[in-house]
């Protein structure tokens, strides 16, 4: 004997307060909805547009410094807090919740060129143009208390770059040298040079922490890269161990390889003045940018072009970029001495999101994932609004790179086959691999 039994769960059909709306049951049956395809379509369409409606990335401004900031660096253990150096000597360390600054300290004569946090979070580093490395606490003194440094180490020439290990107590520093230091040492427990080249930027990798990365030229420490242009910064993928992108003088962004050095992953560009700072976002599959345009811009780190660009009137030639630990901000430092807060998704809603507004922004991603190739959705979806100065830059360059690839065309036709061989746009920028 067979016994059929209705079965009813209350969570499909009754609402979860009196305001919220009448939950209706759906058949997902292809056959029963014809014009599934527009609707999604007219959907996502409407989605891309009310995107762009809403992005608004400007979150806050920082100001307190007296000079141009020169330098930014995140703390290791705390996503609140944020030191950032300035021209005239001065560091600051910074309370991001609160927007407000939590210590100001006179710590070089000069510039300060760079910043590390030490791993623990307990103390930070910094490097100036008075030849001095310092190393101060991260907590503020007491009352009365004379700020002093915990340790001053006196170089012979001006150091341009520091950055701490991930784990143990060195640190690494560069200028003339690339020196490697031990925190209980006044002197470097091992030093590096590659000829007359000075170094302007150091990096330790974040997943292999033993290779070493320091920087002029995209120079690695056991092959020299010789680009046309010099390279100002480099930054490693933290997801992807042999990974680096370096900003280069030319106005482009170069992704390399470790292992395959002859010729970059991507070239990236987009600026239409010199790149001057780049960091990756922690998940490793974004990067941004900061540049002499005063512009700074994002990049898949696998594209050749950025998906964002930020812009203000006030915002000046933009020295130093950072991207938030939690994966939400970015932190840029400018020539008019201003710290910003920018949102690292534009149109993302800042605060506590309800179940149905999570569930409704997964859809629209999704939807506008579905339909990103479609005429209108890609226009939408792509269109920036750039100042009229860098607007008719970025159409000179393109002039200008259009007529070089119509010169290298007719010479490759009016040559003899094989007497001019075609360089591709990655092998164009590198002139040469040194071992």
């Amino acid at each position: 004997m067979k016994v059929k039994v209705l079965c009813r769960n209350p969570d499909d059909y009754v609402r979860e307060t009196t305001r919220d709306i009448q939950r209706v049951p759906r058949n997902y049956d292809r056959t029963l909805h014809p014009f599934e395809v527009p609707r999604e379509y007219t959907r996502a369409l409407n989605a891309t547009k009310m995107e762009r409606l809403f992005a608004k990335p400007f979150v806050a401004s920082l100001g307190g410094h007296r000079d141009g900031v020169s330098c930014l660096a995140k703390h290791a253990k705390s996503l609140s807090t944020v030191l950032s150096g300035a021209c005239d000597g001065e560091v600051k360390v910074w309370n991001l919740s609160r927007r407000e600054c939590l210590r100001t300290i006179p710590a070089h004569e000069g510039f300060v060129r760079a910043i590390c946090s030490r791993f623990c979070g307990t103390s930070f580093f910094t490097v100036g143009d008075d030849k001095t490395v310092k190393q101060w606490r991260m907590e503020a003194p007491g009352y009365r208390v004379r700020e002093e440094p915990l340790n001053t180490i006196l170089g012979k020439a001006v150091y341009t770059g520091i950055d701490h290990h991930q784990s143990e107590g060195t640190f690494a520093t560069c200028g003339q040298t690339v020196d490697i230091w031990d925190e209980q040492r006044t002197s470097p427990i091992r030093s590096f040079s590659w000829g007359v080249d000075s170094f302007s930027c150091v990096r330790y990798n974040p997943v292999e922490v033993r290779p070493l990365s320091a920087h002029l030229k995209n120079v690695p420490l056991l092959f020299q890269v010789i680009m046309k242009l010099r390279s100002n910064t480099l930054c490693w993928n933290p997801m992807e161990a042999y990974n680096f992108t370096c900003s280069n003088e030319d106005y482009n962004l170069y992704t390399y390889d470790m292992r395959y050095l002859e010729t970059p992953v991507t070239v990236h560009m987009d600026h239409v003045s010199a790149v001057l700072d780049v960091d990756y976002s922690p998940t490793g599959k974004e990067f941004v940018s900061a540049s002499f345009d005063r512009t700074i811009r994002i990049f898949p780190k696998d594209k050749g072009h950025s998906r964002e660009v930020y812009h203000t009137k006030r915002m000046q030639h933009v020295i130093c970029v950072r991207w938030s630990a939690d994966n939400k901000y970015v932190l840029s430092g400018s020539d008019e001495m201003n710290i910003r807060v920018w949102k690292a998704n534009a149109s993302e809603k800042l605060g506590v999101l309800t179940s149905r507004e999570k569930a409704a922004v997964q859809y629209n991603q999704k939807l506008k994932a579905k339909f990103k190739n479609h005429p209108k959705v890609r226009r939408i979806a792509h269109h920036r609004h750039l100042p009229r100065d860098i607007f008719k830059q970025k159409r000179e360059l393109r002039d200008m790179k259009e007529a070089r690839r119509r010169k290298e065309q007719n010479v490759h036709k009016h040559s003899k086959p094989g007497s001019v061989p075609i360089v591709t746009e990655k092998e164009k920028h590198v002139v040469t691999v040194v071992e």
